[in-house]
């Protein structure tokens, strides 16, 4: 178990692969088991690290609450610790917020960013969805809400072909589930993430990714993503739900490497 001092905790990563880092930062759930499908190819390349966010599997709980912006603080903090002056950042969700607070508020640690189905502000479909999300984590317990994740992450056809697999993953996310309250927290601070009036000042070069079908974060915010970031680059697959890092893997590699190593600076 690899942990390091960060803040007012402890926080697990993991780090694999040489050459200029990437930090892969997860979306909700904030394990880094997440990226599964990207270490590997990412690796290859890179110095790939990934984390359990605060309060998240192997990391220690917050003393102090949970906000996006704390979060995004936790990602310096952890390049701070690992002694990593610059990086490519991926995030997905709401890594993907995490990623714009840090190309908005820290562009000199950052190579290049790349936001993966994310959003820019919670809207009226955003709202009644995490409302809903966090009515069944609350009231049905964890259990219901991670069965009930599945059906929200993923394409119909790729539940129906993956079940086994899909209830699997769900006993291992079971296994490591947070305090409820911890999770609720977390919903309520992606309910209150807003940096859409800053969008403009991205200097950073960004790519946005996103899939047609994603009901968790629509295709439209990438699209507000693409409208509001000076010359970001835009790949929006026709399917792949929110999950698009398992359901589109390969995919996604292919989109996202080249882009990452056309930012990569000389050594």
């Amino acid at each position: 178990m690899t942990r390091i001092l960060v803040g007012d905790g402890s926080m697990y990563y993991e780090r694999e692969g040489i050459g200029f880092p990437v930090l892969l930062i997860s979306g909700l759930g904030g394990v880094a088991s997440f990226w599964r499908d990207q270490v590997p190819t990412f690796a290859k390349q890179f110095d790939v690290i990934t984390h359990d966010h605060r309060g998240i599997g192997q990391s220690d709980p917050s003393r102090s609450g949970y906000t996006v912006d704390r979060m995004a603080a936790d990602v310096i903090g952890l390049m701070d610790a690992l002694e990593v002056e610059r990086a490519h950042v991926v995030g997905h969700s709401t890594g993907g917020a995490i990623a714009q607070i840090l190309a908005i508020e820290h562009p000199k640690r950052l190579a290049s960013v790349v936001l993966s189905a994310t959003w820019t502000k919670p809207d009226a479909y955003f709202r009644r969805l995490f409302g809903m999300r966090k009515d069944i984590l609350l009231r049905l317990g964890p259990s219901a809400y991670v069965q009930a994740n599945t059906l929200y992450l993923y394409p119909s056809w790729w539940v129906a072909r993956n079940n086994e697999k899909l209830r699997q993953a769900e006993a291992q996310t079971l296994a490591v589930f947070p305090p409820t309250e911890i999770a609720a927290s977390r919903i309520d601070a992606i309910l209150a993430f807003d940096r859409t009036e800053m969008l403009g000042r991205i200097k950073t070069p960004t790519l946005i990714v996103g899939a047609e079908d994603d009901i968790v974060t629509p295709v439209y915010f990438s699209e507000e993503l693409a409208r509001r970031i000076p010359a970001a680059e835009v790949k929006i697959f026709p399917s792949g739900g929110h999950a698009i890092t398992q359901v589109r893997a390969r995919e996604f590699n292919q989109a996202v490497l080249p882009f990452l190593a056309s930012h990569t600076p000389n050594s």
